[in-house]
């Protein structure tokens, strides 16, 4: 009996060192517009796409590990995401999969050849083009979609093994050039890039390749057209899904608010560009992996940035009367929202994710249009193990500049700001309350 007792426990022993330490399920929706739609990005547009170059995909890649935590990237090919569009799915996946808040992100490549659309109180008019019934449709389409399609990943949850892979590519160029103490939309080979390529390759147990998810910190920019398009982004995915058949490519944006992909202007350009960035997620799969363990840990949470001092009414009048168009019709906007009886907030309620990987590989997923001295501050502030940096994540309300940059000005650190409804610049605080937020919530990990 003793030596049957010894057999069983040694047989469950082996069993439970032979099971994968994770479970990974992915899925993908096609989410091209099948209606004539305004697209969102460019405020020069004057009519509906006229077309589709390459099809938009939302994409999923669940994760689930030995204790039973999961997590759920969602990514985009979309221009931004509205806050209560993250607001809206985390009630319904909280209600239908049991997944928190803290379990699930959404990015967007911020291609500028995608629809505009509403859910909700959308903050900045720039995501929002054309007349108003199609958006909000496609907008509830979509949320619709992204709920079915993070079920559809958890449904598909099976055993498989993570690792992570890096490598760089080099089309993304800081676009702030200095030109006599102001700064113009133009390419700055001298200014602060991040052209890192992270990888996390997601395999069977047979070794085959279910999913890859990769970054990069660069504006999806390319193209300037009437078509329906991923650009860059949607290129490099499509060119890692042939290469890799039965694998699903989903791509995350970086702290690409003030990097432009040069040369542009020509879809040539954009699938070269594309070419290049999946060839370096295959350079990376070559190098040496890092296998990625868990357990995972994850945290979500908002901190408040300030609003720079608003003017006063009678300053606002004075605005909205000059001959700065895209100050006057900043200061209506505000004058409109004074009107309807509202009072301009002080502070913005700025989303924060973390994820960590057991003791290894962390994710940070930063919200907006993030400048990327972000992504390089946070990088030498977390030496050791692999830092990725993800900016347009959970809620696009307009460009994060870090402090250089807003004392800069410019397009990203004061300009943009005058596109939206939102009050504007934004206080000299702001980068040191978002580094703090996700210093904040990494302390909290166990080690």
């Amino acid at each position: 009996m003793k030596l049957l007792t010894l057999i069983l426990t040694l047989f469950a022993i082996a069993l439970h060192a032979a099971d994968p330490e994770w479970k990974a399920g992915v899925a993908k929706a096609m989410i091209t517009p099948k209606e004539p739609m305004w697209m969102a990005g460019y405020a020069g547009r004057n009519k509906p796409a006229e077309g589709t170059a390459l099809d938009l995909y939302a994409k999923a890649l669940a994760l689930e590990d030995a204790r039973g935590t999961r997590f759920v990237f969602v990514t985009l090919d979309l221009l931004a995401v509205p806050r209560p569009l993250r607001t809206n799915l985390e009630k319904r996946l909280g209600e239908a999969y049991h997944l928190p808040p803290d379990s699930f992100v959404l990015n967007a490549s911020h291609t500028h050849c995608g629809p505009g659309y509403r859910v909700g109180n959308v903050a900045a008019e720039s995501f929002e083009a054309g007349p108003k019934e199609p958006a909000e449709a496609y907008g509830s389409l979509l949320e619709d979609t992204l709920f079915k399609l993070v079920g559809d990943a958890l449904a598909q949850l099976a055993p498989a093994q993570l690792s992570y892979h890096h490598a760089g590519c080099g089309f993304a160029m800081n676009r702030r050039l200095p030109v006599d103490g102001t700064f113009h939309n133009s390419p700055y080979p001298e200014g602060p890039v991040d052209q890192d390529v992270p990888v996390l390759r997601v395999s069977g147990t047979d070794g085959a390749v279910r999913a890859i998810l990769f970054g990069y910190a660069c504006h999806n920019t390319t193209l300037q057209f009437y078509q329906w398009c991923g650009d860059y982004a949607g290129y490099a995915q499509e060119a890692l899904e042939a290469a890799h058949p039965g694998a699903v490519a989903l791509f995350v944006e970086g702290c690409g608010g003030d990097q432009n992909p040069y040369p542009r202007s020509k879809i040539e350009l954009a699938k070269l560009h594309g070419q290049s960035l999946a060839t370096a997620v295959d350079a990376a799969l070559t190098a040496t992996a890092q296998a990625v363990h868990g357990p995972l840990q994850e945290k979500f949470s908002d901190v408040e940035i300030d609003f720079a001092p608003t003017p006063t009414r009678e300053e606002l009048d004075d605005q909205a009367k000059g001959t700065d168009k895209l100050t006057a019709s900043h200061a209506q906007r505000l004058l409109t929202r004074l009107d309807n009886g509202e009072t301009l907030p002080a502070h913005y309620p700025y989303p924060v994710q973390v994820l960590r990987f057991g003791n290894g590989l962390t994710f940070v997923g930063l919200a907006g249009e993030t400048v990327v001295d972000y992504s390089l501050r946070l990088k030498h502030e977390l030496p050791g193990a692999p830092v990725w940096i993800a900016g347009y994540c959970n809620d696009v309300m307009t460009y994060i500049p870090s402090r250089r940059v807003l004392e800069e000005g410019g397009y990203e650190g004061t300009d943009a700001m005058k596109l939206s409804s939102l009050p504007g610049p934004w206080a000299p605080s702001i980068e040191e309350r978002i580094i703090g937020q996700v210093h904040t919530l990494l302390r909290g990990f166990t080690p």
